[in-house]
């Protein structure tokens, strides 16, 4: 192997390297915070997430980009410890391998090279189909490792000097001889343990921050001056009659969502660790409705034209466990651009597991239109608007405001439980 050969594959393999440790941190951002948003994701068609999240995102549980990492790794540790040509003694200048030192003979290292990224060609083609042609996306991490096992492919398919046919024998040569390395048994070992780690450690499925991080508050609460005040506020805003049970909960809060409201998303996020505070005593109730401001499934239309798409997918995605998790993707890749049907489409089928979307949407879009025309019985005009034990909130309250309403219910409702 030339020394321009071994800088180019060394260049090629930290090219790579590099990606897929960017590409592994994204994708582990995304899975502990479903609210991240990564540099790369341009929009809805330039999308870093729309790959990770989806079905192409992982092989047998282990992301993709993990697998990148362990695979560049490998390449730029062979290509960057494969010997050189050294003197042989008594030649007047000729040279020959050093393999009697270190257990592998240079001109394998290409060979070795080739075969591993002929593999990962293979692996990068049915990604890149899969990312262009399924998921209707370009991802521009995944594109620089595509480069990079191409370039691989090509430099050592051109720098290899045996026989292919050959390499089996080899390699079971070079591999007895390691073994009697004890710098080579570390490097192994080290190298195992650490892929082994990083699989270990990543997260699984839609991931969550730890429970302390979701539950601590990030806003200071209101001062006795301010809960005066909001309480005042509080009790003059109008009350309706909601018919949902709220079963043995003290507070009742019911929203009337659309996927694609700005508002909506806002509160998701600011809302949820406040919620998760509550939900383990049962004390409050949290119901999602669904109020898509789009005309195929509500009488408002602001334009929205994926909201009624989104909404039944969440549906679809409560019969499978999955509704947490792409309600967390739809409002993280909520633009703008807005969604298209198609991309929610998609979505529904790699973030949610949803096969049959389009059977079911027709049945589907009915429960949405129920949910439409429950909220304009209700007097929502607006998204989000928010019913707590009946007394309606359009557009939300901050995060203070809204525990301060919680707390306020929770009081009313035990003072007036002792009385009886």
């Amino acid at each position: 192997m030339t020394s321009r050969n071994r800088t180019l594959l060394l260049a090629l393999a930290l090219l790579g390297l590099g990606a897929a440790a960017t590409s592994s941190y994204v994708h582990y951002q995304m899975l502990m915070d479903p609210t991240y948003t990564s540099f790369c994701d341009v929009s809805a068609t330039v999308s870093c997430t729309q790959a990770y999240l989806s079905r192409y995102g992982s092989l047998l549980g282990v992301p993709v980009a993990v697998l990148g990492l362990i695979f560049f790794t490998v390449v730029g540790l062979m290509v960057a410890f494969a010997p050189g040509p050294r003197p042989m003694p008594g030649g007047k200048g000729k040279k020959a391998r050093a393999e009697e030192a270190t257990g592998v003979a240079a001109e394998n290292v290409p060979a070795y090279v080739f075969a591993l990224s002929a593999i990962g060609v293979v692996f990068t083609l049915y990604l890149a189909w899969a990312s262009l042609f399924q998921l209707r996306a370009l991802c521009l991490l995944c594109a620089v490792t595509y480069v990079a096992v191409v370039g691989l492919f090509i430099v050592s398919w051109r720098a290899t000097s045996v026989p292919m046919t050959t390499l089996p024998q080899r390699a079971v040569h070079d591999a007895a001889a390691l073994a009697k390395s004890p710098a080579a048994l570390v490097v192994t070992v080290l190298l195992v343990a650490g892929a082994w780690f990083g699989v270990a450690s990543f997260p699984h499925g839609a991931g969550g921050a730890p429970a302390a991080e979701e539950t601590a508050p990030s806003y200071p609460p209101l001062t006795p001056e301010q809960h005066v005040q909001f309480e005042a506020w509080y009790d003059v805003q109008p009350v309706v009659e909601v018919p949902i049970d709220k079963g043995t909960a003290k507070v009742l809060i019911v929203k009337f969502n659309d996927y694609q409201c700005p508002p909506c998303r806002t509160t998701y996020n600011e809302y949820k660790g406040i919620l998760a505070r509550y939900a383990p005593g049962g004390a409050v109730k949290y119901v999602v409705k669904h109020f898509p401001l789009e005309i195929e499934c509500n009488t408002m239309d602001a334009g929205h034209n994926a909201a009624c798409e989104a909404a039944a997918a969440v549906i679809m995605a409560h019969k499978k466990g999955t509704a947490e998790k792409l309600e967390a993707w739809l409002f993280a890749n909520q633009g703008p651009p807005h969604l298209t049907p198609s991309q929610v489409r998609q979505a529904a089928a790699d973030v949610g597991g949803i096969a049959d979307f389009d059977a079911q949407y027709p049945a589907v879009l009915n429960e949405v239109k129920a949910d439409a025309a429950l909220g304009a019985r209700l007097g929502v005009k607006s998204t989000p608007t928010f019913f707590i034990n009946g007394r309606r909130i359009a557009g939300g309250l901050p995060p203070a405001g809204f525990e301060a309403a919680i707390e306020l219910e929770i009081r009313r409702q035990t003072e007036q439980e002792n009385k009886r």
